[in-house]
């Protein structure tokens, strides 16, 4: 038995590594946008779904007529998930091609075309990883009969320390080999798993030859040692764990992303609490399932209130450690799920690989229809308390009215004991929900909007106005956003035609762009920022009715891939910080090679690059460097961050004077809106005096290859920055 745990060990970790990349390399080919990673992780899970209830099917049908070891089917499975490491990446590259080549425009359409093909090139082979548990019991229950009841909860017990392990090594993997590089790491494990499966049916044992009989001569009859219940109960329970857990996700990325900050780490850190918990809660069942009992009914009561405790965890007004909220907030409520889950299982399949496929599909399509509930149904319409409060119902009900839950006979005074305990934590849950408090709730000034996408925040008064999305400050106002806008369209050489803005904020570079009266295009990721433009400029609302004016809500690659648009320039400005999960997309080489394409032939590039380190300045400079032939790289008024200005030709090499007569006069007005200095060309002159070397960029860290969208450099840092030093743990913590 102990191959089995490993085995799922390994598979579990590969799992959690193809989910994290195949989520990356979509993204890429398909935009960075909420909806389209819904779709890939929907079919991701329904995928396993699908492979899990087909399994079960299969093998309730055909086990009487095989004669050679069911672990060879598991071997298979195995392979061909390694094989998918291989084969995903060039099927999505080839759905992006086609895509192109028919031009779809409209975003229903687009998300559509595109969640077929995402469709057609996952579910697959997820359905082959979803196989493997039902594959692996069934080989239980030929080999290890009298282990059998409880095989699910044993499988389910390894895969899920394989994934908690899988939230944290890929990281470091695509740091050091790209994300190509960690799939065929995993292809490579998925390999050594069916070799050795394949390896383990050829010995030749007592073992073996038991499993050489047919199933009704060695299989112990479907039983399990806890309580049954009847009906199909535990699938109803199965179907709200997946939904809730699930849902719960979306609202924790909110809630403590303000505390965690948006780089990849800290989802990890999110996903490591969340698998490490349900892990420790299967163990505890395991040793709790050894005898035949009957859970306690106030485990239900429990997953209830657990599901308020980031109403504490996130509660801005309480000084606790960043780990401290993070474990107070996920972990209870995921060591409930943990034990609750593989029990249900368990109870309902009594280690039949078919039941348990089953089960284990319904509880998949609660994972998927959790996110989609969450995120566009229940968020964007209420605060993250309510939305806690909704999924968090189902089980208080649950705890308080019994006769749904299937009873032992006990004394009444035992039956007493555990009501006035479920409504001792009913009352518990309403103080958390009425006296908890939001991150927004300490802003006295300030404006929230929620959307699918995320929760906005303005706030402040005069010039300290700032934006928060998730809680993460995106931009103030600041002549560095001016002259995002004004430095390349002084830079031309001929009167600006159209002008594009990628990251639209507060609108202050997309209001600098519309003052020289030129039509100019600004896209935004999400969709409630643009809104907010009032509170940060009073003639915010009256531009964005301009007929000059044209706002789209879309990824910004995405859409410079599918227009067909020429711009006189294109500035950008990627959302802090510059290690952003992400944001790469935003300077890699192959971005800079679509740019190139919306360009008119003497065009200008602005990109902004906030403070990074010499890796992130060098990777970036170089895939500049390797893109445009023409590059210009200004420190910013404020002396933070970089001005670069790339073309395919030659910028010219004007004084501050002549960049000053370059620009109109409202133009002028607005760039000196709010300092530092008094005039046009004072302030042009201010960003000429601090240019910079190109290469001596490149210098700060000469063996740094470009950015790649394989390896983005800025994004995944841990081992280069030595976060994995003993004296670096207690600042991570």
């Amino acid at each position: 038995m102990s191959w089995f745990f490993v085995f799922f060990f390994i598979s579990g970790f590969c799992s959690i590594l193809y989910e994290i990349v195949w989520l990356r390399l979509a993204m890429a080919q398909f935009g960075i946008t909420s909806p389209l990673a819904s779709i890939v992780l929907s079919m991701f899970m329904a995928g396993l779904g699908l492979g899990s209830w087909a399994s079960g099917r299969l093998i309730r049908r055909y086990e009487a007529r095989v004669n050679f070891p069911p672990l060879r089917f598991y071997a298979l499975a195995e392979l061909l998930i390694g094989a998918s490491a291989l084969v995903v990446p060039l099927q999505l590259a080839l759905g992006r091609r086609l895509l192109e080549h028919v031009s779809v425009s409209s975003s229903w359409a687009y998300y559509l075309s595109s969640g077929f093909w995402i469709a057609l090139t996952l579910v697959p082979w997820c359905a082959c990883m979803g196989a493997t548990i039902p594959l692996a019991m069934w080989a239980i229950r030929v080999t290890y009969s009298q282990k059998s009841p409880r095989s699910f909860s044993y499988l389910y017990l390894a895969n899920v320390l394989g994934a908690v392990v899988g939230a944290i090594i890929p990281l470091l993997l695509i740091e050091t080999r790209g994300f190509h590089g960690t799939l065929r790491v995993g292809a490579m494990l998925n390999g050594l798993l069916a070799l050795t499966a394949v390896l383990f049916t050829l010995r030749k044992s007592a073992t073996d030859q038991s499993a050489k009989a047919s199933p009704t001569e060695t299989s112990a009859p479907y039983s399990v040692a806890l309580l049954p219940w009847r009906g199909r109960k535990p699938l109803v329970l199965l179907f709200f764990t997946g939904l809730t857990s699930m849902g719960l996700e979306l609202v924790w990325i909110r809630q403590f992303t303000p505390y965690l900050n948006t780089v990849v780490y800290a989802f990890a850190a999110i996903l490591a609490v969340y698998l490490s918990s349900t892990y420790l809660g299967s163990q505890v069942y395991r040793l709790w399932s050894r005898k035949p009992r009957q859970e306690n009914r106030l485990i239900w009561m429990l997953l209830g209130l657990f599901a308020l405790l980031p109403l504490i965890a996130a509660n801005p007004h309480f000084f606790l450690l960043r780990s401290t909220r993070l474990f107070l907030g996920i972990a209870p409520f995921s060591g409930v799920l943990g034990f609750v889950t593989p029990m249900l299982v368990d109870r309902w399949s009594g280690g039949d690989p078919n039941k348990a496929g089953r089960a284990y599909s319904v509880n998949v399509a609660g994972c998927i229809l959790g996110p989609l509930l969450s995120g566009f149904l229940l968020l964007p319409y209420m605060s993250e308390r309510w939305v806690l409060f909704v999924f968090a119902l189902p089980w208080l009900v649950l705890g308080v009215l019994p006769g749904w839950l299937p009873q032992r006979e006990a004394a009444p005074r035992r039956l007493d004991w555990q009501m006035a305990v479920s409504y001792v934590l009913a009352l518990a849950a309403g103080t958390l929900l009425f006296t908890g408090t939001s991150f927004e709730d300490q802003f006295a000034f300030g404006e929230v909007l929620r959307d699918n996408t995320a929760t906005i925040i303005a706030t402040g008064q005069g010039m300290h106005k700032r934006l928060l999305v998730n809680g993460v400050g995106i931009t103030g106002l600041s002549p560095v956003t001016k002259s995002m806008a004004h430095l390349p369209l002084a830079f031309l050489d001929h009167a600006p035609q159209s002008a594009l803005v990628i990251c639209f904020g507060m609108g202050t570079t997309y209001r600098s762009l519309l003052s020289w009266g030129v039509p100019t295009t600004a896209v935004e990721l999400v969709p409630s920022v643009p809104q907010m433009i009032g509170y940060y400029h009073a003639d915010g609302p009256s531009l964005l009715q301009s007929p000059l004016s044209h706002v789209v809500i879309d990824d910004g690659r995405r859409y410079l891939e599918r227009t067909s648009e020429q711009y006189d320039v294109i500035t950008l400005d990627p959302p802090p910080p510059v290690e952003a999960a992400g944001s790469s997309l935003l300077y890699s080489k192959e971005f800079y090679a679509i740019i190139q394409q919306r360009l008119r032939p003497d065009g200008i590039l602005q990109q902004w690059l906030p403070m990074g380190d010499a890796v992130v300045h060098a990777a970036v400079a170089r895939a500049l460097k390797e893109s445009f032939p023409y590059i210009r790289v200004f420190h910013s008024v404020d002396g933070w961050g970089y001005h670069f200005l790339a073309s395919r030709r030659p910028l010219p090499n004007w004084s501050a004077a002549e960049l000053a007569q370059h620009t109109p006069p409202r133009a002028a007005a607005d760039l000196i809106e709010w300092g530092p200095q008094a005039t046009a060309e004072a302030q042009f002159a201010q960003i000429l005096k601090n240019e910079v070397s190109l290469d001596q960029m490149i210098a700060e860290a000469p063996g740094t290859p470009a950015l790649q969208d394989d390896h983005p450099e800025n994004e995944y840092y841990a081992i280069r920055r030595q976060w994995l030093k003993p004296e670096r743990w207690y600042l991570i913590w």
